[in-house]
């Protein structure tokens, strides 16, 4: 008889984790969406409408033999997932990698692919009719978003502000170096060590002009804002304490097998684990095929012995539109820099779209 894999959450990691097992095991997938969602490509979803759908990859494509249950999951212990729905997964082994959310546009804010796009192509109408935008955040999601809009709109005036004092605190100087000659290159205007007095008085994704006072006595004029700080993990299911405690940031203490400590049959991956390392696709896809690995030596009766170890540095790929970018990537001489062609060639020309059909089957 078949052993059954819940897998909680069809992000990054968890769908990873799905389609590997799936041959292996009665794999099933709870997700409340419709698809797997390469947020990576969100924000040039945003700016180039017509290029949307390429970051849906439907579960029914996904997952040609285990089973998707379209529900969130309210409850989990050793032995399954209680679903909101009030249903129970009985489960031999339990996945969890139900990653974070972001604000909009970073992430959708619907479980469905028709809905996703539709808000998408709404905020791109408001964003075209802005001369001026404010990007809240210099962190990676900020400035990728203001790469994507200056490439479609080169004319349009783009701010990023935030309080913290550096760009990329924790990357090698060079890349910090490069990163702001070409935001300068392209006309972004980045101010560091500002933060406002109060938030813009229009909502989020709206074009309506508004002025804002910074924390320094400044004014910043704008037709539109996005927010591009926060992040908050999925976890609010595991608050009943049935299966573990989380950490003060919501996160799950795992094991370097990546198991949920104290459970030899449930595993997590991605930014639910408390691993010390920068919350990142690439990260979780890494965990995926060390739980891979650690689960199907267990259904053949073998004792899992795949670890995780994070990298002593921080990595990122930061595409600015299609061209542009910087990056760190790990070597065996330590982090390497390497040039916005490259960055290009790996992530900014397609945002991973080609990998993800590869793995995962036809997009939307």
């Amino acid at each position: 008889m078949n052993r059954t894999v819940a897998i909680v959450g069809g992000g990054y990691g968890g769908a990873a984790v799905a389609k590997a097992l799936e041959p292996e095991a009665d794999v099933i997938l709870i997700d409340p969406r419709d698809a797997f969602v390469n947020a990576a490509a969100s924000l040039r979803a945003l700016t180039q409408p017509d290029w949307a759908s390429n970051m849906f990859y439907p579960f029914e494509t996904l997952l040609s033999q285990g089973k998707v249950i379209r529900d969130r999951a309210a409850s989990v212990n050793p032995s399954g997932v209680t679903l909101a729905s009030g249903e129970h997964v009985a489960a031999d082994y339990v996945v969890l990698a139900t990653g974070s959310s972001y604000a909009y546009p970073a992430k959708p804010t619907s479980d469905s692919i028709d809905e996703a796009l539709d808000d998408l192509r709404q905020t791109h109408k408001e964003l075209r009719q802005a001369d001026k935008v404010l990007i809240l955040g210099a962190g990676p999601v900020g400035l990728e978003l203001a790469g994507e809009i200056k490439e479609v709109w080169p004319d349009k005036h783009v701010t990023i502000a935030d309080p913290a004092e550096q760009l990329l605190p924790g990357f090698k100087p060079e890349v910090v170096e490069d990163l702001r000659g070409q935001l300068d290159a392209v006309g972004v205007e980045v101010r560091l060590g500002t933060g406002l007095v109060a938030p813009p008085s229009t909502k989020a994704g709206l074009v309506d002009a508004f002025t804002v006072t910074t924390t320094d006595g400044d004014e910043i004029s704008a037709d539109i804002w996005f927010r591009a700080y926060g992040v908050s993990t999925n976890s609010d299911y595991l608050g009943d304490g049935k299966l573990t405690t989380r950490t003060p940031e919501g996160r799950v203490p795992v094991t370097e097998f990546l198991n949920v400590k104290g459970h030899d049959h449930v595993y997590a991956v991605g930014d639910i684990t408390d691993v010390a390392e920068t919350k990142m696709a690439a990260f979780a896809m890494q965990h995926a095929e060390v739980v891979v690995k650690n689960i199907t030596a267990q259904l053949n009766g073998e004792r899992p012995t795949a670890t995780y170890q994070p990298l002593p540095f921080p990595m990122i790929l930061l595409p600015l539109g299609s061209n542009g970018g910087v990056g760190q990537l790990p070597s065996p001489d330590g982090p390497f820099v390497p040039p916005a062609a490259t960055v290009a060639e790996y992530k900014g020309t397609d945002l991973f779209t080609g990998r993800f059909v590869e793995q995962f089957g036809p997009t939307a």
